[in-house]
């Protein structure tokens, strides 16, 4: 322990020793932090603010990082990804969020996942208390197949050859917005630009006359088996029709052969209809 360095977060040269910090700690019920790809995901969204990244600090033991405090989209929610054995971090993490990650007015959330029971202690015991708690699904495929089928009248795009406007459009749409994409087509072409995308394994479904109604993105972790689910949205005049729950059969057929054993979900009741199960609770967290 008499090892370990505190240093500022670089964008540009230290990303991928954070991303590969998060798959070596990874487990199934997030109790060492976020995995690696809701990071990643998180940097390529069109709205996040990267240029207040050097705010984000690294922990290092003889040059492994061992810890890493990064706030989400935007200043004002901090997340700490720890590995065991430096819990005696914890208290300094949650200090360096006060300090760097807390919005101009001073405010501060931390989003902890209830497995991190190390991290939340510690949270308490410095005047934290919860504020707000909901269930996250993820699907273990040990519980055997994702197999609900696609309706009639509907299709497969063929995998890969997707049409970026289209699938923008719909995705804008399938989250509710009445306006043009903010961000048009590029905004799509910079998320597919990511290190560890996996775009080929998207899955969207069009209409009879060719217009994409559902949109389920996937970026497979293999060194974590894990099929990490983001974004899945329909386009409103197309919801509870099943198209989603035959998206994510498609993405369980498509992943599973590529050896994953989990999938990521969301806090949506409709997850835990088709089979998902709450491995996840994720809480967030002020002081009083």
């Amino acid at each position: 322990m008499d090892n370990i360095i505190k240093r500022q977060y670089r964008r540009l040269s230290d990303f991928m020793k954070v991303y590969q910090f998060m798959i070596d700690n990874y487990s199934v019920d997030w109790k060492n932090g976020a995995p690696a790809t809701f990071f990643e995901y998180g940097q390529m969204l069109f709205w996040t603010d990267n240029s207040q990244s050097h705010r984000n600090a690294i922990w290092e033991d003889n040059g492994e990082i061992v810890g890493f405090c990064f706030y989400g989209s935007q200043i004002g929610k901090a997340f700490l990804n720890l590995s065991d054995g430096y819990e005696n971090l914890i208290a300094e993490m949650i200090e360096h969020a006060e300090q760097r990650l807390s919005k101009d007015d001073g405010s501060l959330e931390l989003n902890l996942f209830m497995s991190q029971r190390n991290v939340i202690e510690v949270a308490k015991d410095m005047g934290y208390e919860k504020i707000n708690e909901w269930e996250y699904g993820i699907y273990d495929f040990s519980k055997g197949p994702l197999n609900y089928q696609l309706p009639e009248g509907f299709f497969f795009e063929e995998p890969g050859k997707f049409d970026m406007k289209k699938m923008i459009d719909a995705s804008w749409r399938g989250f509710d917005h009445d306006t043009e994409p903010e961000g048009g087509v590029e905004r799509g072409h910079n998320l597919m630009s990511a290190p560890h995308a996996t775009p080929e394994l998207n899955v969207i479904i069009k209409s009879s006359e060719g217009e994409y109604v559902c949109y389920a993105g996937m970026w497979m972790v293999p060194e974590n088996n894990l099929a990490y689910l983001e974004p899945l949205c329909t386009v409103p005049e197309y919801r509870k029709m099943g198209l989603a729950s035959a998206a994510l059969s498609e993405l369980y057929r498509r992943t599973v052969a590529l050896g994953a054993t989990h999938m990521t979900g969301g806090g949506n009741g409709f997850y835990f209809a088709i089979g998902f199960d709450p491995l996840v609770r994720w809480s967030v967290w002020k002081k009083s």
